[in-house]
């Protein structure tokens, strides 16, 4: 390779570099949808309201481990942290390397860890990281767009990772997502916050 064609290979590094510093996490979120759309929900994270509605149903006291799918830049990392008790465990799950790279640099909290892996593995992420169970699920991966099959597999694992009455916390722009509950979580309770973009519908799912 010539000194002409990698120069022209570093600029859009440069670029991406300066977009990056300029938007901060924001920059990351769009750089990680243009890459991986149909793993990202929305091209913009979800609004405060959408995070304390979806997580107010959650017994902080008795959480020890919470496990997030798509965790995207970390919108909810944060609040579950900082909701968190202090012996607690958060787990995110990502398929996409630019945010788990991305959480890893910018998240320090001992409680958290950050997997690059499916969803669909949770359970043995869950052991690997010597948990026997979890007890809260939170997900914003579009199960609408997910590849045939993984979508039911993820439901499924979750159900059986899930100690008896904790939930599955879901929230999405679809209601593809409560389908593949249902075969599971026999009680689902469930919401619409129009206080997002675009208005986002939000599931919890009981596990008996």
């Amino acid at each position: 390779m010539t000194s002409s064609e990698l120069a022209r290979e570093a600029l859009p590094q440069k670029i991406k570099r300066r977009f990056r510093r300029a938007f901060g996490p924001w920059a990351v979120f769009f750089e990680g949808f243009v890459r991986h759309p149909v793993m990202v929900g929305s091209i913009i994270p979800s609004s405060s309201y959408t995070i304390d509605k979806m997580l107010e149903p959650v017994d902080w006291d008795n959480c020890k481990l919470l496990v997030e799918y798509g965790p995207g830049v970390g919108t909810f990392c944060r609040p579950i942290l900082d909701r968190l008790r202090r012996d607690g465990s958060l787990i995110v799950i990502d398929t996409n390397p630019l945010f788990i790279d991305y959480l890893k640099r910018t998240i320090t909290d001992s409680r958290f860890t950050a997997v690059l892996g499916s969803a669909a593995d949770v359970e043995d992420i869950v052991r690997e990281h010597g948990h026997d169970h979890a007890d809260y699920a939170l997900s914003g991966l579009p199960f609408s767009t997910l590849p045939d099959g993984i979508g039911p597999t993820i439901a499924e694992a979750t159900y059986r990772v899930l100690r008896p009455g904790s939930a599955f916390l879901v929230y999405q722009y679809s209601a593809r997502a409560r389908d593949y509950m249902a075969r599971h979580f026999k009680h689902i309770d469930e919401a619409i916050e129009f206080r997002n973009i675009p208005p986002c519908r939000l599931y919890w799912g009981w596990k008996e």
